[in-house]
């Protein structure tokens, strides 16, 4: 006979099939590694909802098993006969993003005015390795361009592509908006203020360069701050205050953008230059720059990959699971801001990349984001690098901005996601 129990989640009473106490913890039929994460939230039988809840929300499908399945495939304390899988990371994908990242630098490394093979790109590399004794074959000019001008470029574009796109796709959970990207909450307008004082009041090159990425990253962080502050201030627990606090803060800091590009006239074609991102002239010191804020953000981001599927079910359904909503919503969302002011603060404002890779990914993929984050960032990285490629040799010698190759390819792709999202809606 089926017993009465009380669920210690939500209280609620139910009939379990299965009739033995803690049979959702000791038998239920997932990989080990869901099984610790369902039992450091939930203890005893859950009732139906609720496991559905926690399905949905760790990015789970229940599974009816046929009848008189035993063993292996015993029931849990849910439903008799229902099992709960994970939708993981796919492998294939993972290594084919990998293999992707390889063809792009090998593209980035030996593509240019001057061609250079891959064995003789190779050799270069080593050359620089501590105690291998490989000698390079293409001369002290040729080693300077592997080595000096286009590795650094290829290794920031990677690192600037890979967090963006990472950054987007968080954004996109936290505040379950598709078309929520890596500048949101004022990333773009507090980092194009900084630049613009920078280039404007600082005319030495010198100087300059040292405080532009310096100015661009701290106008960034101030960007961000005031629109948390302001957030926080309108006392709402959702994410739409934050995005609204965002947009008035984005607006404000351009128009103060605007007036000092009005008074230093003669610096308009710089600051745009800037504004338009690239990265020329980069090399290992803007690479040392971003690099560590860059990979600790990333870091973080990927360990809360899992609490951002929670957060898909919704604020209040979160809660009940055990989630503190609004400290992993800032978590989140300092981490990825952290992550994009690195990385604008060195290539100036790159769009599209927080949106193009996360969608393609939700869409060719997974639409859990313990898979879109990981992939985000390695298929964003090569979509950077190959996109320089095409910003540098299209009008060779001259090079093309490289945010707008992303416009051209994003403001398209953009329009798809929106009418996407508005057919979904209705």
């Amino acid at each position: 006979m089926p017993q009465l129990k009380e669920c210690p989640n939500c209280s609620s009473s139910f009939s379990c099939s299965a009739d033995r106490p803690g049979c959702w913890c000791q038998d239920v039929a997932v990989p080990g590694e869901a099984l610790d994460d369902l039992r450091a939230q939930l203890t005893g039988c859950v009732c139906r909802s609720c496991l559905d809840q926690f399905a949905t929300a760790a990015g789970m499908a229940r599974v009816e098993c046929t009848a008189g399945s035993s063993g292996d495939h015993a029931g849990s304390g849910a439903h008799a006969g229902e099992l709960v899988q994970v939708r993981g990371l796919p492998g294939w994908w993972l290594l084919g993003g990998v293999l992707l990242l390889l063809v792009a630098a090998a593209v980035a490394l030996t593509v240019g005015p001057m061609a250079i093979g891959v064995g003789d790109v190779v050799r270069s590399l080593l050359s620089h390795v501590p105690f291998l004794g490989v000698h390079s074959d293409i001369g002290a000019a040729g080693d300077a361009i592997v080595w000096e001008l286009r590795t650094p470029r290829l290794v920031l574009a990677a690192l600037i592509g890979g967090i963006l796109a990472l950054s987007g796709s968080a954004y996109q959970g936290v505040f379950r908006n598709p078309l929520a990207d890596p500048y949101l909450l004022g990333v773009a307008a507090g980092a194009g203020l900084g630049a613009t004082l920078a280039i404007a009041y600082f005319s030495t090159g010198g100087s300059r360069g040292l405080l532009l990425p310096l100015a661009a990253f701290a106008g960034a962080v101030v960007g961000v701050g005031a629109a948390t502050a302001l957030g926080a201030s309108l006392g709402s627990r959702s994410g739409s205050s934050l995005i609204l606090a965002g947009v008035a803060v984005a607006a404000f800091l351009t128009a103060l953008q605007t007036f000092v590009q009005q008074r230093r006239s003669d610096t308009l074609r710089e600051v745009y230059s800037w504004l338009l991102g690239g990265f020329s002239g980069s090399g290992w010191h803007e690479v040392g720059l971003a690099s560590p804020y860059i990979a600790v953000s990333a870091v973080a981001l990927l360990l809360h990959r899992r609490l951002i599927d929670v957060l898909g079910v919704g604020d209040d359904e979160a809660a009940t699971l055990g989630v503190d909503v609004r400290r992993v919503r800032l978590a989140i969302v300092i981490a990825a801001t952290a992550g994009t002011a690195a990385a604008v603060a060195v290539s100036g404002l790159i769009g599209f990349v927080g949106i193009i890779v996360p969608h393609t990914i939700r869409m060719l993929v997974s639409t859990s984001y313990r898979a879109i984050l990981p992939l985000a960032a390695i298929f964003g990285a090569s979509f950077l690098v190959l996109t320089d490629v095409l910003a540098r040799t299209i009008l060779s010698p001259s090079e093309l901005p490289i945010g707008v190759v992303t416009a051209f390819f994003g403001a398209p792709f953009f329009a798809l996601v929106l009418r996407s999202a508005r057919e979904h809606s209705t």
